[in-house]
């Protein structure tokens, strides 16, 4: 029987500019990611981007689901997506500066 597991499905503070993994489905997995939060720890605002490439592909344009969304400063973005992954699937994050926080949630079926 399959098991459901609510959780945090990964969180990184990526250094600027750079595409950086937050989240890789597990083998013989799939999941549901309910929320996205993207927190600017500057007082300034900064822009971010949220792609999902399906089986760890390279980044595409068509993988974006967010492309320089501004986080304004000292505030914080909550996507709210019920994004489907399969095995495999990565979510990847990256900030114009190197404070910005990313954290999803969501569930696993195993």
């Amino acid at each position: 029987m399959a098991t459901q597991t609510y959780k945090v499905l990964g969180q990184s503070a990526p250094a600027a500019t750079t595409a950086t993994d937050l989240y890789t489905v597990s083998a013989s997995t799939q999941t549901v990611v309910s929320t996205l939060v993207v927190a600017n720890r500057a007082a300034t605002s900064a822009t971010f981007r949220v792609s999902i490439s399906v089986a760890g592909a390279a980044t595409a344009t068509k993988d974006y689901i967010a492309y320089d969304t501004t986080v304004p400063g000292s505030g914080f973005v909550t996507l709210t997506l019920g994004l489907t992954l399969g095995a495999a699937d990565v979510i990847r994050v990256y900030g114009s500066t190197s404070t910005l926080s990313f954290s999803a949630f969501g569930s696993e079926l195993a």
